[in-house]
């Protein structure tokens, strides 16, 4: 229905604009997708643009902490599975303790000499695209005085550091434990092949 028509709102109007405007930006998206390095690159522009803010106008520091708390939220649920196995070996456990059936014989799910590929909880374009809106959300964030907090940022440092710390390590020993890496490394193991 165009503008044009006598039945036509304003509110059908703006619905179509939003309409518009919403599928050309999922086709900007789409076009972005295959290029991994310049959408990262872009990232790390905006990020530096960003700290840069920060550094300069030497406020607005209570947005750069949150934007860190939120970029290391979305890295830790990059390097984790998809299906936790610590949360398998939980459920196990509880069935075990409730005095399951235990007479009804279970397949092997996987044999430990097949290759299995790593699926993250966050896939990488999601981890891109939240980081980059949240970037682009804090830079907008530093235009306003209202965001400008006066807080010791020294504090803010110190802890954050020590929370990325703690949940590395975290992570870390959760890797060593279950044995995965979040990263293809190496040859893929091929199937019926000679080793």
């Amino acid at each position: 229905m165009s503008s044009d028509e006598p039945g036509a709102t304003p509110f059908h109007s703006a619905q179509a604009s939003f309409s518009k405007f919403q599928r050309q930006y999922q086709q900007t998206l789409d076009r972005w997708t295959p290029h991994v390095f310049q959408r990262w690159l872009a990232t790390f522009c905006l990020l530096a643009l960003f700290m840069l803010r920060i550094v300069l106008s030497q406020g607005w520091y209570i947005v750069c902490y949150g934007l860190a708390i939120y970029l290391l939220n979305l890295l830790l649920a990059f390097l984790q599975p998809k299906f936790d196995p610590s949360l398998e070996d939980d459920l196990l456990a509880d069935e075990i303790e409730e005095g399951g059936d235990q007479s009804v014989p279970v397949l092997p799910s996987q044999r430990d000499d097949e290759f299995r590929p790593f699926v993250r909880r966050l896939p990488e374009w999601q981890f891109w695209l939240s980081a980059t809106r949240a970037t682009l959300i804090s830079l907008f964030c530093t235009v306003s005085e209202i965001f400008d907090v006066p807080v010791y940022w020294p504090i803010l440092v110190v802890y954050f550091c020590v929370l990325f710390a703690l949940t590395m390590r975290r992570q870390i020993q959760h890797m060593i434990k279950y044995k995965y890496i979040p990263f293809d490394i190496g040859r893929k193991a091929r199937y019926g092949g000679s080793k």
